[in-house]
């Protein structure tokens, strides 16, 4: 049985690393279409960046390449504009894609809730949004932007090497609101 793990292991291992192969061979591309013909306005080109940029586990903006498209996202974004799409063509790798949603109180990250509005009986979210990065159909980094109001992100890497768990932004409100109330029972009883 353990062996039979750890070959599924390389096998996932190997899958992913192919995938990281064509999302290189995909900005090689990309960049040297770029360069060669600068003339020339694709009209995917800054939805192919974004999506490059924010696969990045390291974040978004790591690379200097990556703070001018990222920056005119959240611009972009900030006024309610749609999210920019790519389309590698059948060339590219296949199922990658990435999703912009508005943080809430009902669509946050545990740590970002707090209570606010007028009389600190809202439940808000300390991020704008949070934008889902997906390679191969799977869930490879969710970037939080605009945390605390500010220019700030939080980048939660899934891909290979990762130890975090996905997890459902939908259902963090149900475990701040028992935390909330264990904290108030082992506080004397709350309001």
């Amino acid at each position: 049985m353990e062996r039979f793990q750890s070959g599924e292991n390389v096998r996932r291992g190997s899958v992913t690393c192919a995938a990281l192969r064509r999302w290189a061979i995909a900005l090689a591309l990309f960049n040297s279409t770029s360069i060669l013909t600068p003339g020339l306005a694709h009209a995917d080109d800054w939805g192919c960046q974004v999506l490059l940029c924010l696969s990045n586990p390291g974040g978004p903006e790591q690379y200097s390449s990556c703070v001018s498209p990222i920056e005119r996202l959240w611009a972009a974004l900030r006024h309610g504009d749609p999210f920019p799409t790519c389309d590698f063509g059948s060339r590219g790798p296949r199922g990658a894609f990435a999703r912009n949603t508005f943080a809430s109180g009902g669509y946050c990250r545990e740590g970002l809730l707090y209570w606010g509005g007028p009389k600190q009986s809202e439940l808000l979210c300390r991020a704008a949004g949070a934008i889902n990065v997906n390679i191969d159909n799977r869930l490879y980094t969710r970037v939080w932007w605009d945390v605390s109001g500010q220019d700030l992100t939080i980048t939660e890497f899934y891909g290979v090497g990762s130890a975090q768990v996905p997890y459902d932004p939908a259902r963090s409100a149900a475990l701040f609101l028992r935390q909330s109330e264990q904290l108030d029972d082992a506080n004397g009883g709350g309001w």
